[in-house]
């Protein structure tokens, strides 16, 4: 088996070290030639890191004449034009989320990886838990009908420094963590013919960041409604997936550690006053292991064993949609 020689830009990203752990689960799969963080902040700040021991600090330049394959892992700000980099060196990437505010920037360099051949896999988590694939499952499989509605929320009470952290995107918590709720509805329903965002800035401890998240999705037949609050108790604990389709409903919640998900089946009862699900056994991911799966499928992506599923419209689809649920105009 051939090993990708992997190499990450950036230790700013809040999900950077998660990623270095999980390819450094694989030593079958990947070789880890070094870290490029130019930013004393972050190597003191995160630079000791466990994930990161043993490995060497280099340069751009020299990272990418090293590498196969890069981990674009930078304060979110500077994602797309360090991935777009990485894409004009040939080189393939997995890049962190959300993709920027620049919409054509990161369309240009989708495109330009299309047409050099390079694997671009976003770092959308949720695509790769138990429960949110088995509800992927059945719908391709036609068991929840035509859906209805789709009811997603991802909150967590946020240090005042969190918060603070926010204020420097647009719709806040919408953009760091609308992304993943908004990225599931457009796998569901596609892009929405409209875009209602309804977010609210708390206040709390004196912040100025829109951390108290609404968006509308609107479609021709359905709606989905995706929620995020920086300041809510047990957050983490109500985060929540619910798709209703005309066959069937499941609720995945909470979504993560752990996950709890059922499954109601319209033929199940003609009682429709009657607490009708079933529970779905889901298998267990432990936090350490959150991004094993995806790693692994980066690596058949950058070898060639898999296509990924993600298309670059859907990702473009999504950014638009994200910048919509923000308030900026694409």
């Amino acid at each position: 088996m051939k090993k990708v020689k992997i190499g990450q830009i950036g230790i700013g990203h809040n999900h950077g070290q998660g990623k270095m752990q999980a390819v450094r689960h694989f030593p079958e799969l990947f070789e880890v030639v070094g870290v490029c963080e130019p930013s004393e902040q972050w190597r003191r700040q995160r630079g000791a890191l466990p994930e990161y021991a043993g490995l060497p600090y280099m340069s751009e330049e020299e990272l990418l004449e090293k590498c196969d394959a890069v981990l674009v892992e930078t304060e979110v700000p500077q994602l797309t034009q360090t991935a777009a980099r990485c894409i004009d060196a040939g080189r393939p990437i997995h890049m962190d989320k959300p993709a920027g505010t620049d919409y054509a920037a990161y369309e240009r360099m989708l495109n330009a990886a299309r047409d050099k051949g390079l694997a671009v896999q976003l770092g959308y988590m949720y695509r790769y838990n138990p429960a949110v694939k088995k509800c992927f499952e059945l719908l391709d499989a036609g068991a929840l009908g035509e859906i209805t509605s789709v009811n997603a929320e991802m909150s967590t009470n946020h240090p005042t420094a969190y918060r603070t952290w926010l204020e420097q995107f647009p719709g806040g918590s919408m953009y760091i963590f609308g992304c993943h709720l908004i990225d599931l509805a457009v796998r569901m329903l596609g892009e929405p013919c409209g875009v209602y965002p309804f977010n609210k800035c708390t206040g709390k401890e004196g912040t100025r960041s829109w951390d108290n998240g609404f968006a509308v999705l609107d479609y021709a037949k359905a709606v989905a409604k995706i929620t995020n609050n920086s300041t809510e108790i047990n957050g983490w604990g109500r985060r929540q997936l619910v798709v209703c389709g005309t066959r069937g409903t499941v609720e995945i919640k909470p979504l993560e550690v752990p996950t709890v998900m059922t499954f109601a089946d319209a033929a199940s009862t003609d009682n429709d006053y009657a607490d009708r699900k079933t529970v779905l056994e889901i298998p267990s991911v432990p936090n350490r292991q959150r991004y094993d799966e995806m790693m692994r499928d980066f690596y058949a992506f950058v070898t060639g064993e898999k296509e990924n599923p993600y298309s670059v419209e859907h990702e473009l689809a999504v950014q638009r949609t994200l910048l919509a649920a923000c308030g900026v105009r694409v």
